[in-house]
């Protein structure tokens, strides 16, 4: 045989070979394949007096957003709310890269430019279609990075509002979230129709206790209540949304027992909701304030004792316990409680005594 029809045969069965060759996308992973990371917790602020904030540049969502263009495997997004331009592409960006990208939205808030730029690049949203809130707010990526907090991921939320994002590392609440997820992404089951099956209620992150719940099978009050009536020193709160009588009286106690308390309002909030616990508080000699933000202050955070943070989408009212989709978390970590410490003293010391 020639030497030329040898190499022809060659390339043939090359090519052959390769055209055999698939690379399939590498299945999402289970949570507990992937190793934690050696530094779990980061919180972000967002800052409405930042030199870029007119120009909706250098929030805290472009660490999300980047997050999101990183992503392996996969995406999970419950979003109360969207018209940021950065989790957009983001999350668009990470689907055309083969990601699955899946979307859980509030139906009040799906007209928005920017869930409508989701569905035609083809991610799938389901909307909640009641009239209770899916007022979640977080992002679970590749099954273990989940962000959280009060901040919407809307231009207010990132740049003119006072709001917090907390982004952790854990195959555990990612696991919670997930399973929260796709409650209503899977099976469509919103508000008080729900099932109580966080797998990993209560667990240990790098010597920090999570607890994790959400609203409103998970009995969020009563776990923030018995917070509150373990604190020895102090307990200092922000928050949009106060109507919730129980929570007010556990703050009552605890100050009768001698225990610091302080906390600012949302003003509009304020103004404009009735039964609200402003008046009380302060009519029993708390140190509360209205906040000075001339948009809105829309943290929902308590600190106990310097040492334990209690954060999440979760509002002070009754309709975040009863109707409303919602997390919260209880992080007992007082590096974490340092940070949020800082946030309440630029809020408290803007807002009127």
């Amino acid at each position: 045989m020639s030497r030329f029809p040898l190499i022809l045969l060659l390339a043939l069965l090359l090519a052959a070979c390769t055209a055999e060759i698939v690379t399939p996308l590498p299945p999402v992973p289970t949570v507990t394949a992937v190793a934690e990371s050696a530094a779990p917790i980061e919180v972000f602020f967002s800052d409405p007096q930042a030199p870029d904030a007119r120009k909706y540049r250098g929030g805290p969502d472009e660490m999300l957003a980047q997050a999101i263009r990183e992503a392996e495997f996969s995406v999970d997004a419950a979003l109360y709310d969207l018209n940021l331009w950065s989790i957009r592409d983001a999350l668009i960006t990470a689907q055309r890269a083969g990601v699955r990208v899946r979307i859980v939205a509030e139906t009040d808030n799906l007209d928005e430019a920017e869930f409508q730029d989701l569905l035609a690049a083809g991610i799938e949203i389901v909307d909640d279609r009641r009239d209770g809130l899916m007022h979640n707010k977080f992002v679970v990526i590749d099954g273990m990075d989940v962000w959280t907090g009060s901040m919407n991921f809307t231009t207010a939320g990132a740049y003119r509002n006072d709001n917090n994002l907390i982004h952790i590392r854990s195959r555990q609440l990612g696991e919670n979230y997930t399973t929260e997820f796709e409650e209503m992404f899977v099976q469509k089951m919103f508000g008080d129709d729900v099932i109580a099956n966080t797998p990993n209620p209560v667990f240990t992150l790098d010597g920090t206790q999570i607890e994790t719940y959400f609203s409103p099978d998970d009995g969020a009050a009563e776990a923030i209540i018995a917070a509150l009536r373990d604190a020895e020193e102090s307990i200092y709160f922000l928050a949009f949304s106060f109507t919730a009588d129980p929570i007010a009286d556990a703050l009552l106690e605890r100050a009768a027992a001698g225990v610091t308390v302080a906390g600012v309002f949302e003003r509009r909030q304020y103004e404009s909701n009735t039964g609200g616990e402003f008046d009380r508080l302060a009519g029993a000699g708390l140190d509360v304030r209205l906040d000075g933000n001339e948009y809105s202050m829309h943290h929902k955070v308590f600190i106990i004792d310097g040492e334990t943070v209690i954060t999440g989408s979760y509002n002070f009212s009754r309709s975040a316990e009863e109707r409303n989709d919602e997390n919260l978390l209880i992080i007992h970590d007082p590096a974490v409680a340092a940070r949020y410490l800082d946030e309440f003293d630029r809020v408290f010391g803007e807002a009127q005594p």
